[in-house]
């Protein structure tokens, strides 16, 4: 058998505090334990309705409001693109010195 200074030198040393230290974050990390429900709300009885919290109504308005708005001024953009400008240009051009810009086939 050996003894028993060598068998200290053997064992695996636990440290005294496991979480260790957290010097910036003011102790360990907190967080809200999983619920199993869905957003941590528990399901309304059957029959009753679920309470909306306050600020839920000026979410819905202020998100579904500025989708419908963003959808209108998409609609109504005015179309900036280059061949736009040059087929505009080129009849204004045609047009200046008298040709037709519109192809009629010769018969």
């Amino acid at each position: 058998m050996l003894p028993t200074s060598s068998l200290r030198a053997l064992q695996v040393r636990v440290p005294r505090r496991i979480t260790g230290r957290r010097f910036a974050s003011h102790g360990s990390p907190q967080f809200n334990e999983p619920s199993g429900w869905l957003f941590g709300e528990k399901p309304p009885a059957p029959g009753q309705k679920r309470v909306k919290e306050e600020w839920e109504n000026i979410w819905y308005v202020g998100m579904f409001g500025s989708m419908a708005m963003a959808a209108v001024l998409l609609y109504y953009k005015p179309d900036t693109s280059i061949q736009t400008w040059a087929l505009r240009e080129a009849k204004e051009r045609m047009e200046a010195r008298g040709e037709k810009y519109k192809y009629e086939p010769s018969s």
